[in-house]
Parts: C-alpha cells; structure tokens; sequence
C-alpha cells in the first residue's frame, strides 16, 4: 500500500474487509433472527442485551489486537523481517492467553453482570445461558481476530474474508439445527456461534503456518518475547482500555434500556444490529487507514499518509449518504425480520429515527481514528474516545436524561457524543504533530 493509486488502494483493501465483517455480522445477526421468530421477543432480547457485556470484556483483547497490527505493518513496510517474526509469535502467544482469561472470567461473572445491569426476570435465564457459552468460545473468537488481523497488517485482506464465509454459513446452518430442531433456544444460538468461531480460527491459523512469507506462524515457536510484548501491549493497552470503557458506557445505557421493558431491549437489539451492518464499511475503511498509515510510516512517505486521510474521508462520506438513504426508506421492512411484534418495530424505528441524521460524524471519526492508530498514537486516540464516548455519554445519561426521563432521551447519549468526538478528532489531526519521522523511535527501539 505504499504504490499505487492511493483512493483505488483504500477501496481494493476494504472491499475484503467490509464482505468478511459482513458475513461476522450476518452470523451473529442470525442468532437474533433465528431466535426472535422461533422463540419469541423475550429470547431475541436476552440475545440483545449480551452483546454490550461481550463487548466490555473482550474489548481489552482486541485493543491488543489493534496494537499488534499496527507494528506487524510498520515492521512489514520497513521490511524488518525479524522483528516481523517475533511480533507475530508474540501476538499469537497473547490471544491464547487473553482466550484462556476472559473464558474464565465469562463464565463466572456473565450472571453477576447481567444482573447489575437490570435484566428483567423473564429476560436473565436465557441472557445468562446466551452469555456463558459464548465466552467458552472465547480463544477461538481472540485467535481468529488476531491471525485475521496479522494478515491484513501485512495486506492480504481476502483469506480472512474467505474464513468468514465458511463460518458464517457453519452459523446459521447450525442455528437452524439447535434452535428450530433440537429447540434449544439461546444455549443453541451461542453453540452455534462457538462452533462457527472455532471453524474460522483454524483457518486462519493453517493460513499462517503455510505461507513463505516472513510472516510464517511456525507453532512450536509461539513464545511471548518480552521486548515485542511490552511494544503491542504499550500500543495496544491504551486501544483496549479505549474500548472497554467505551463498551462499558454502553452497558450502562443498555441498563437504560432494560428499565423501559422487554419490548425496548429487543427493539433496541434489533436497530442495533442495524446499525451493526450499517457501519461495516466505516470500520473497514478505519481498518484500512490503519494498515495504510503503519504501511507507509514505515516506508518513510509522510505526504501519502495526508493524502489518504483525505481521500479516505471522501469515500466514507459518500458512503454514509447512500446507507441513510437506504436505511430511512426501509427501516420499519428490516426490522421485521428480527420481530413481528408492533412494539419491537416501534421501539427500533424510534432509536433509527435519532442515530441515522448523524452517521455523518462517524464517517470522519472513523478514518481519522484508523489513521491516527495507524501512526502509533494510540494514547491519544484513547483519551479522546474515552472523554467523549464514555465520560461524556454517562454525564449525559446519569445527570441530564433524569430531567426528561424516556426512551428517546436515553438513545440521543449517541449523536451528542459522536459530535464531540469528531469535533477533538479534527482539531487533533490538524494541531497536532503526529506522523512520526522516525519508526525505530515510534515503537519503542530508541
């Protein structure tokens, strides 16, 4: 990525990315319809309501993960083929560490939390079953994401797509078996999902181990270098806190939520697996600002690196206008695949109605984000999402939303804070100095 036609580049990269997130989605997306039309609402909203706590716990995980990927691509553009090496080995050995922690921690804690949260009773039997094996699944979800994200940092983009593929048809293949068949209810949609994550973290990982290239995953050579570990967990930590935090404030409003009915939570879980389909192509494009950044750092190409934020930017917002279009036009039509019921559809086109005006924000937030990580500036991306998106949002929901009590009040916590965070974004990426001239220096040698 550091030749080439530059916009044409970001979209070949993303492309992959944004059809592998899709088919990630579209198999966790299948455990809510699978459920929502043949168990009922109270099944669809105990599958809702996990995805925030999920989120919470293995957000410090795959904030490692964005650490990892960010020097395996500078190292890759600068042709270091030794560090390479050891930064893969390292990342391999911390997923399955990190895998081993949060099944532990899951399993245990999954009711505790679902609880605290405000779960109604008719709700928490099928949150907590959903929720525990889930997290048994938990090294196979770190694995794959890890090996996934190694590939792309070195710019293969597609044989994850094609793992994502496999295992989502595994998914909702076996969602149909468990739940409909065997009528098993959420227990079957979480195996369902476990076994899928299994399918493609074995994948990615004989993809690794067959390649010529520097990247090689030899497996008797997975082993933590203590030097490399300390550089991923030095970028990655602050991602990873970014992102638990975040997701914490999202459990929060999720409790929120809890507090207007079953009808709400599953309302709201429908919209936001939605909205999930709907910001694929934002995260890809933010996954490929970060490769193209690290890339191109590397390779010492300064002025590439504006020019892409740019373009990149471009794109992203011809994109947003075209899904809102989209999406006001047919919202109420989606939302009844999750859910026939008149109050679910009512509940999700209300929380549409407030995100879908402000999608624009993201689009920028987005590519400035993927970029600035992608330069190792991993701190401040952290404190500016946490600032916005987590202190921000619960100043909002704890002091403000108490005034005028209702569903609406609680879901406008998402556009104030998209606002002011791509507000700081700007105002950082302009101000600041933050394209290193200096690798070696930027990750940790000197």
């Amino acid at each position: 990525m550091t030749e080439g036609v530059i916009w044409k580049q970001l979209l070949a990269f993303s492309m992959p990315l944004l059809i592998g997130n899709l088919f990630q989605q579209l198999y966790n997306t299948a455990d809510s319809i699978v459920v929502g039309n043949f168990v009922g609402s109270e099944a669809l909203a105990a599958v809702g309501s996990s995805n925030s706590l999920i989120n919470l716990i293995i957000g410090m995980s795959m904030g490692i993960g964005t650490g990892a990927g960010v020097i395996i691509s500078q190292y890759y553009g600068a042709k270091d083929k030794e560090k390479l090496y050891d930064a893969v080995h390292t990342s391999i050995a911390l997923s399955l560490l990190g895998g081993v922690l949060l099944t532990i921690l899951g399993v245990v804690l999954s009711p505790v939390l679902l609880i605290w949260m405000g779960t109604p009773a008719e709700v928490l039997p099928g949150a907590i079953s959903f929720l525990r094996i889930f997290f048994l699944g938990s090294i196979f979800n770190l694995v794959y994401n890890m090996g996934a994200g190694i590939l792309r940092a070195v710019g293969d983009s597609k044989r994850p797509l094609y793992y994502l593929c496999v295992s989502s048809v595994v998914n909702i293949v076996l969602d149909l078996v468990f739940v409909v068949l065997f009528q098993m209810g959420t227990a079957g949609a979480g195996f369902a999902t476990v076994i899928a994550q299994a399918v493609s973290s074995v994948l990615v990982v004989m993809a690794l181990m067959r390649t010529k290239e520097s990247h090689r995953l030899i497996l008797s050579k997975i082993r933590i270098d203590k030097k490399m570990m300390n550089r991923i967990l030095k970028l990655g930590i602050p991602s990873g806190i970014q992102q638990s935090i975040i997701s914490l404030s999202n459990v929060v409003v999720q409790a929120n939520v809890n507090s207007y009915g079953a009808a709400a939570m599953a309302g709201f879980g429908a919209y936001s697996k939605i909205d999930g389909f709907a910001m694929l192509p934002l995260q890809s494009f933010c996954l490929a600002a970060t490769t193209f950044t690290g890339q191109n750092i590397g390779a010492g190409k300064w002025k590439r690196v504006k020019q892409g934020i740019l373009q990149g930017i471009i794109i992203s917002m011809i994109y947003t206008l075209l899904i809102s279009v989209v999406l006001f036009l047919d919202a109420e039509r989606i939302l009844s695949i999750f859910s026939p019921d008149k109050d679910v559809i009512a509940y999700g086109n209300a929380t549409m109605l407030i995100l879908l005006p402000f999608y624009w924000t993201l689009a920028i937030h987005q590519i400035l984000m993927g970029s600035i990580r992608g330069s190792g500036r991993t701190i401040v991306s952290m404190l500016i999402g946490v600032g916005n998106m987590c202190i921000l949002r619960m100043i909002y929901i704890n002091l403000l939303v108490p005034f005028f009590p209702s569903f609406e009040a609680v879901m406008w916590c998402y556009p104030i804070t998209w606002i002011t965070t791509t507000i700081m974004d700007i105002i950082y990426a302009l101000k600041a100095k933050w394209i290193p001239t200096d690798i070696d220096k930027k990750i940790g040698d000197k």
